[in-house]
């Protein structure tokens, strides 16, 4: 290997994590994520900033930011078939950060609006959706990563005013976020994993009135198979409605493991299904987003293989 191979290397290793952990809270996708930060990487190869004396991070960060708004528009101009959700990634144990998430400089950790565990849950993520790609990326820079508003206009190419103008429109359509705002906290993930072990266990009884109970009465179940797999086009609405479909739904297949493990902040559960007809998911993960009474207000079923690609199956 070349001086200069190396070089390019030591580059790769040391922004890669946060390359990926940006691109994948621009995104939502942790295989659009791969993608983005291999793209980066490329143009850093191809065309390498004028002047590679001076610190890398800021270059590539505007190159990675402009390629997930590249990609944000085409997602949005080609549409989506039934819900869009998030892809889960596998947070762990919240006071040991994944191999995949973001490094920071000496150590240290974001004292933005949203820390990092925050801004990669469902909620959240799904929040990000009503703002445009550019007031997706003022709002993930400057309130999850603490640029100044100075280090956001050089990252978009931006003059400060525009970023001003446009991070106070990004926060303005996260209002509805922050009025139902829930950190994953410790106690949070507990009573996450209570109510997600009464809901599964509502699942194997098939007990739909037992589930209903459960619910809260704004409930809304999302299914997202990407139109690879079958699934709800629509979201189901309503405890008494969403019973009804998630016993029906757990009843068709058998369950071959089944591991509850913590994904993008909260506990969730992976399902390996027994094989069924052509069209149907072997493998999924459905997510919970409890009210502030702890009943389930949502519940994400994410089904469709590309989103699943940072997932690995339960243990057997």
């Amino acid at each position: 290997m070349s001086a200069t191979e190396r070089a390019d290397a030591s580059v790769f290793r040391e922004h890669e994590r946060f390359l990926w952990g940006l691109c994948y809270r621009m995104t939502g996708s942790a295989a659009d994520a791969d993608d983005l930060v291999q793209e980066t990487f490329v143009r850093a190869l191809e065309r390498p900033p004028p002047r590679p004396e001076l610190p890398w991070r800021p270059w590539l960060t505007r190159v990675a930011v402009n390629l997930a708004r590249d990609c944000l528009r085409r997602r949005r101009r080609r549409g989506y078939l039934g819900p869009w959700l998030p892809s889960p990634i596998d947070t762990g144990d919240d006071h040991t950060p994944p191999a995949h998430e973001v490094e920071l400089a000496d150590g240290a950790t974001t004292e933005g609006r949203y820390d990092l565990l925050e801004s990669v849950t469902f909620a959240f993520l799904l929040a990000l959706e009503a703002l445009t790609p550019l007031q997706r990326a003022v709002l993930v820079l400057r309130d999850v990563f603490d640029y100044s508003v100075a280090e956001t206009a050089a990252a978009l190419g931006l003059s400060e005013p525009n970023v001003k103008t446009s991070h106070h429109r990004a926060r303005r359509a996260m209002q509805a976020y922050e009025r139902e705002r829930r950190r994953p906290t410790r106690a949070l993930q507990e009573e996450t994993r209570r109510a997600l072990e009464r809901f599964v266990a509502c699942l194997a009884r098939g007990d739909a009135a037992g589930m209903e109970a459960l619910l809260s009465d704004d409930v809304r179940a999302r299914s997202d198979g990407a139109g690879e797999f079958h699934a709800a086009r629509l979201p189901i609405v309503g405890p008494k409605r969403v019973a009804i479909f998630c016993t029906r739904i757990a009843a068709r297949r058998p369950v071959l493991r089944s591991e509850v493990r913590l994904l993008n902040g909260l506990p969730a559960l992976v399902t390996e299904l027994a094989g069924g007809l052509p069209r149907e998911a072997a493998r999924v993960v459905v997510a919970l987003d409890l009210a502030a009474d702890g009943r389930i207000r949502r519940i994400d079923t994410v089904l469709a293989s590309r989103k699943l690609t940072a997932i690995a199956a339960p243990a057997a």
